[in-house]
C-alpha cells in the first residue's frame, strides 16, 4: 500500500475517534451543569480543555460559549468541527480505498456539523442532538468499515489509528480525573464526589458496562481498574493496546519489512505491562506516573509506525 494512502487512512480514523471523544466530553459536562451548582464549573471546564486537549485563544469565561467554541469553532484546531473536517479531508484523498457507504457517512456527518456551526451562535440544550449525531455517526462509520471493507492492509490502518487514539485519550482522561480526585482508596466514594466519578464513566461510555461488572456501588479503585486494565471492555486502555498490537502484527507481516517489527515490539511491551499490572500496586506507587508512561509508550508506537510504514527511507525498502 502507498504510504500516502496508509497515512490518510490512519489519520482519518484518529480524527474521527477524536471528534467522538470531544462530543462526549462536551455533552456530558453540559448535562452535568444542569444538575450541579456553578461553584466548580470553571474547574470542570478546565479539565475538559485538558482532556481534549484544546488550546482556545481568548477563551470565554462563560461555560456555554466555551462549549460552543470547543464544539463548532473552526479556528480551534482541536474542536469537534475541526476533527470531523480533517477526517473528511483524509477520507477524500483515499476514496478509492474505502467503500461508497463509508464516504457517504463521513460526508453526511461533516455537512450536518458544518450546518450547525454556520446556523448557531451558541449551544442550546437541543444541541444534545448534535453531539449524539456525531457520536452515532462515528459508530456507524466504524461499523461500515468493518462490514464493507476487506480486512486487509487498509482496514488495519483504520483500526490502528482508532485504537492508538483511544488508548491515549482514555489514559489522559483518567489521569486528569485522578489528579483532581486523588483519594482512590477502596470502598464507597464520598457523596460529594459521586457525580464526578459517574461523569468519568459516562465520558468513557462505560457506566452500564461498569455496573454490570461491579454493580452500581461505585468504588474509585474499581473504576480505575475497569477503565485501565479490563480485558474485554472496548474502551479500556488494555483492550485498545491489544488491538493496536494485533493490527501492527498483521501490517508487519504484510509489509515484509524488518523495520516494521519495532512498533509491534513496542506495542507488545506495553500490552504485557498492562496484562500483568495490578491496580493496587499502580495506585500505591503513582497512578499519574503509570498513566504518563502509557501515553508516552503510545506516542513511541505512533512515531515508530510512522517511520516503519509511512515516512520510511526508500533505501530500506530496496534493501
Amino acid at each position: 500500500m502507498l504510504s500516502r494512502v496508509a497515512d490518510s487512512l490512519y489519520w482519518m480514523s484518529r480524527y474521527l475517534e477524536r471528534a467522538e471523544r470531544t462530543a462526549k466530553l462536551i455533552d456530558v459536562n453540559l448535562a452535568l451543569a444542569l444538575e450541579r451548582t456553578s461553584d466548580d464549573e470553571p474547574q470542570r471546564w478546565q479539565r475538559v480543555c485538558e482532556a481534549i486537549p484544546a488550546r482556545v485563544p481568548d477563551a470565554p469565561a462563560d461555560s456555554a460559549h466555551l462549549a460552543h467554541r470547543l464544539a463548532l469553532d473552526p479556528s480551534v484546531p482541536e474542536s469537534m468541527l475541526s476533527s470531523v473536517s480533517r477526517a473528511r479531508d483524509n477520507a477524500r484523498q483515499v476514496r478509492e480505498q474505502i467503500s461508497a457507504e463509508m464516504w457517504e457517512q463521513i460526508n453526511r456527518v461533516y455537512w450536518q456539523v458544518k450546518q450547525s456551526a454556520e446556523g448557531s451562535d451558541g449551544l442550546r440544550r437541543e444541541s444534545d442532538d448534535l453531539f449524539r449525531l456525531v457520536s452515532d455517526g462515528v459508530y456507524m462509520f466504524q461499523g461500515l468499515a468493518d462490514a464493507t471493507m476487506s480486512h486487509e492492509e487498509g482496514w488495519h490502518y483504520i483500526q490502528l489509528g482508532r485504537f492508538i487514539e483511544r488508548a491515549q485519550a482514555t489514559a489522559l482522561v483518567l489521569d486528569i480525573h485522578s489528579r483532581a480526585f486523588p483519594e482512590a482508596t477502596p470502598g464507597a466514594i464520598r457523596p460529594a464526589e459521586v457525580g464526578d466519578w459517574v461523569t468519568l464513566l459516562h465520558v468513557c461510555t462505560a457506566f452500564e458496562a461498569y455496573c454490570r461488572r461491579h454493580t452500581a456501588a461505585l468504588d474509585a479503585r474499581r473504576i480505575i481498574e475497569f477503565l485501565l486494565l479490563d480485558a474485554s471492555f472496548p474502551r479500556s486502555v488494555r483492550f485498545a493496546v491489544e488491538q493496536v498490537e494485533a493490527s501492527l502484527r498483521v501490517l508487519t507481516r504484510l509489509s515484509g519489512r524488518i523495520a516494521g517489527g519495532r512498533p509491534e515490539r513496542l506495542a507488545g511491551r506495553l500490552r504485557a505491562t498492562l496484562n500483568y499490572a495490578v491496580v493496587d500496586e499502580i495506585v500505591a506507587e503513582s497512578l499519574h506516573q503509570f498513566l504518563h508512561g502509557v501515553r508516552k509508550s503510545c506516542g513511541q508506537i505512533h512515531t515508530a509506525t510512522n517511520q516503519a510504514f509511512i515516512n520510511y527511507q526508500v533505501s530500506a525498502v530496496l534493501t
